[in-house]
């Protein structure tokens, strides 16, 4: 298991996602609707670092901060009991932002690869997904992408192997949940703040989900 020996050492110091199959609904946008959908979830004058217009606790805005020697740069790290996602840099630093995970006993820890990302991404729910909340039914063929899927308006998709786990980092259509517990299975980010993180992450590369229980918090 994951545990606190492994993590982050920051200056400052808190995490919900959303299950989803690979299946495509029938239509893609186009790269002029991508970037009217990406105007539309970045606040004017977008600063990662200050604007919140999501009420968000400050502490889960984006912040550059220390990491500890020996952690692989490119790789991405959930605490989630103080709900953050680190993503590794090189020269000894990491972005931090605040995220959501599963609620229950639905977030799963563990050691995955990032082998697809997609931006505006469909969705479509699971079937155990639908069996927990029937009203998912009526995306069962695939919710086609836009601001308000619930993969929001980029995804990275986990893997153990050769096998999708269907689980996602990815953005949400429900930004006050950043903090909580609140999906399926993913982890959430503000679909502003993994717009910024998406173009910095590359394929191959390891996400860590550390456990509810037993995990990181960052250090004053």
């Amino acid at each position: 298991m994951l545990t606190r020996r492994h993590f982050i050492q920051t200056t400052t110091a808190l995490f919900s996602a959303t299950v989803a199959n690979p299946v495509f609904a029938d239509s893609w946008p186009t790269e002029a609707q991508k970037a009217e959908w990406d105007a539309q979830v970045s606040p004017p004058g977008f600063d990662p670092a200050t604007s919140n217009p999501w009420g968000l606790h400050p502490r889960f805005l984006p912040q550059r901060v220390d990491a500890k020697d020996g952690l692989v740069p490119g790789d991405i790290h959930v605490d989630a009991v103080a709900r953050y996602l680190y993503h590794i840099e090189e020269g000894g630093t990491a972005m931090r932002y605040g995220v959501a995970i599963a609620r229950g006993n639905l977030y799963e820890p563990g050691v995955y690869n990032i082998k697809r990302k997609v931006r505006w991404p469909h969705w479509t729910p699971t079937q155990n997904m639908i069996e927990r909340d029937p009203v998912n039914a009526q995306w069962a063929d695939g919710m086609e992408p836009g601001p308000e899927n619930a993969l929001g308006s980029r995804a990275l998709y986990l893997y153990v192997g050769d096998r999708d786990t269907y689980l996602r980092i990815h953005g949400t259509p429900y930004p006050r949940s950043i903090g909580g517990r609140a999906s399926s299975g993913c982890v959430r980010m503000v679909m502003a703040h993994i717009n910024e993180l998406y173009p910095n992450v590359e394929i191959g590369s390891t996400a860590h989900l550390y456990s509810a229980e037993d995990s990181v918090t960052a250090r004053s």
